[in-house]
């Protein structure tokens, strides 16, 4: 029997590749997907639970759709992803309202968890599959604007950093045969998608689990040959970037010359008892190669303050490093000790000397995007645009030197309508609130 399903997707890119994943599922057993939850039989609230702050967030839906559920406008209420995965007892016991739950390992039963919920049998199916071998194929529905879209390429982690819970959430890692990744990427280019942003836990170790060799370089480059205007890359371990693929980077003109790679720290102590393989100087020399190599490439990173070893000496470090390596962009976050990491029995500050620490190192990265958007006021830049906001009366889009959601935007006034989805190229000539601001360049 057809049913009316809607999806909630929390976190991570490659959790909503999962959610496309399961709508295309669903819809092509006959069901119908509604955007909003409020009238449907099923509403399935697609979890993230890297952080305790994320499984928050998630509990908030979770009980924002039982409140609709005891309203009569939603019947049954199906939890899958990475917070079913670490809690599943607990969820089931917490939160009673949940009819359903569906691990990591098991997206591909959510029609069958549907039926089972939908019987009104009292039970409440617990799909719990192996997240080592999980299949990570299949068709999907995509929830992107039109002009973007997401190819995950490899699942699970082998890095084990010691503050981590992803490899106990997503299992093992393994990428996906390129010739599947080719023919989904076609797909996306026949959709008329122009920006394909490449996604895993680690992309850079793509393909050593497949026959030993780095095959991320081979996949970019007939990834190139299809008809995207850009490719993006997230997320690329230090260590395993390879000559090669610095050539490729350097060398195709869609690869955007935007590297996100997470470092979390700096400090050697610190990085070796995290299990990180790097040390500070590595860092520094593969800075300083992308940029002479890579020409006007901007950086991103992630980094967690507070971690266990850091003093203030080790935050003055980290400081002085971001300020050397003029990195443009950095996510910054206090350490949250997880339950069932090594990194939780160590000693630690609290969260929140962790939390006052992240806003330093976050005044000395917004005095180096200042220094950045000003040293790019006169340049002309290539720009997406993604809409027309009527109460600033301008459009607004992305260069290469932003990427969808965790990034800025920049501003840009036009005297003609820019269709969402088209390129144009802007002169920047202002910041507004921390975001580029420029003028349409007619051509």
């Amino acid at each position: 029997m057809p049913y009316n399903i809607s999806f909630i997707s929390l976190g991570c890119a490659k959790n909503q590749v999962n959610c496309e994943q399961m709508m295309a599922a669903v819809q092509a057993a006959g069901h119908t997907i509604q955007a909003q939850p409020e009238g449907t039989d099923v509403v399935v609230v697609n979890t993230c639970g890297f952080l305790q702050s994320a499984c928050e967030e998630a509990i908030d839906n979770i009980l924002e759709m039982a409140e609709l559920k005891r309203a009569g406008q939603v019947k049954k209420i199906i939890v899958t992803g990475c917070m079913t995965q670490r809690y599943k007892q607990d969820v089931l016991k917490e939160l009673p309202e949940v009819d359903g739950i569906l691990g990591t390992g098991s997206y591909g039963d959510i029609c069958a968890a549907i039926d089972e919920v939908m019987r009104d049998s009292g039970l409440r199916p617990c799909h719990m599959g192996n997240i080592h071998t999980a299949p990570q194929d299949g068709a999907r529905i995509l929830s992107t604007p039109p002009w973007y879209a997401y190819l995950r390429i490899a699942e699970g982690c082998d890095n084990h950093c010691a503050y981590c819970v992803i490899p106990s959430l997503r299992g093992k890692y393994r990428s996906r045969p390129m010739e599947g990744l080719l023919a989904e990427a076609r797909e996306l280019a026949d959709a008329g998608v122009q920006e394909l942003l490449v996604i895993a836990q680690d992309i850079t170790r793509y393909g050593t689990d497949l026959n030993g060799e780095h095959q991320l370089s081979s996949l970019l480059r007939e990834l190139c040959k299809l008809d995207f205007h850009w490719i993006r890359l997230h997320y690329l371990y230090p260590d395993e970037i390879t000559e090669d693929l610095i050539d490729t980077i350097a060398q195709e003109p869609k690869i955007v010359k935007y590297l996100d790679i997470p470092i979390q720290h700096c400090n050697d102590g610190i990085l070796k008892a995290m299990n990180r393989r790097d040390t500070k100087a590595e860092l520094l020399e593969l800075f300083a190669k992308l940029r002479s190599r890579i020409p006007g490439l901007v950086l991103r990173t992630s980094l967690i303050t507070g971690l266990p070893g850091e003093g203030e000496a080790e935050l003055e470090e980290l400081c002085v490093f971001l300020r050397e390596t003029k990195i443009e962009r950095a996510g910054v976050f206090p350490f949250s000790p997880e339950e069932g990491t090594r990194a939780a029995q160590m000693d630690h500050v609290d969260m929140e000397e962790a939390r006052r620490r992240a806003e330093l190192v976050v005044d000395v990265q917004s005095d180096i995007i200042d220094a950045y958007n000003e040293s790019v006021l006169g340049t002309e830049r290539e720009v997406l645009c993604e809409g027309f906001d009527g109460q600033a009366q301008m459009c607004f889009g992305r260069s290469y030197a932003e990427s969808p959601d965790i990034d800025g935007r920049i501003w840009f006034e036009v005297d003609r309508d820019v269709e969402p989805g088209t390129f144009v190229t802007v002169r920047l000539t202002g910041v507004m609130d921390g975001e580029l601001t420029g003028e349409l360049v007619e051509e």
